[in-house]
């Protein structure tokens, strides 16, 4: 079955602002938004934030707004906007130097053989396919990739894993779960054998720890999961 393209966007009006400062915004992505603009044109949520800001505050003008990191579009989930530039290369800086804890939750058709382990993989990624496979040497041109999960919870037919993120490499939770033969449910192009309806995938960013990058205090964010038959029964 192939993948159908998400058609909900968030739009001003029914965005879910976590929290908000003078310094940064963090964002529930909802599926199917993407958070900078590429080729396909459609709508960015960066510039749905940026119309959200310029109304509440009544700012004239060009809005600053920085993206420091990005969610695949068919994930939903916690996502950290800068509304400064001092705020932005703080913020990036943290990002690279990984100074940031990223936990997140994913729906898994086979349950993983152990109820808690550690995943190292080497990724090399494939830029016509928009892919990244997973191997358990290193290759040529591949990055090391380190992720922790442990199953919260068995479904009738799925389990529930937390997955804490040690690097992060393009796509890297979707194929090393799949290199495990544990496909999130939906994802198709990592093994699931059908796409959801809305061309979503059972990823959640559930949880971001930083230190916030002007008060210098440590922040803990937690997104609510999206509305789903499935998700629902998660809790």
């Amino acid at each position: 079955m192939a993948v159908q393209t998400v058609n909900t966007h968030s739009t001003k009006d029914n965005l879910q602002v976590i929290y908000e400062d003078n310094h940064l915004i963090v964002i529930n992505k909802r599926p199917g938004d993407i958070v900078q603009g590429d080729k396909t044109g459609d709508l960015p949520l960066s510039e749905v934030v940026k119309e959200y800001i310029a109304e509440k505050y009544n700012k004239p003008g060009a809005v600053f707004l920085g993206v420091v990191h990005r969610l695949d579009r068919p994930t939903s989930g916690l996502v950290v906007f800068a509304r400064t530039s001092k705020a932005l290369t703080r913020l990036n800086k943290m990002f690279s130097e990984r100074e940031t804890e990223k936990m997140y939750w994913a729906l898994v058709k086979n349950a993983p053989t152990t109820p808690e382990d550690t995943l190292i993989h080497y990724l090399k990624r494939n830029p016509k396919q928009n892919k990244s496979y997973a191997h358990i040497k290193e290759v040529p041109e591949s990055k090391k990739a380190i992720l922790h999960f442990k199953i919260l919870k068995n479904l009738n037919n799925y389990s529930l894993l937390e997955i804490v993120l040690e690097t992060g490499r393009h796509h890297q939770i979707r194929s090393q779960l799949s290199a495990i033969n544990s496909p999130i449910k939906g994802d198709l192009k990592y093994g699931f054998d059908r796409s959801n309806p809305d061309g979503s995938i059972h990823l959640h960013a559930k949880r971001l720890k930083l230190i916030h990058p002007v008060l210098k205090e440590e922040m803990v964010f937690e997104a609510p999961l999206p509305n789903d038959p499935l998700w629902n029964v998660c809790y």
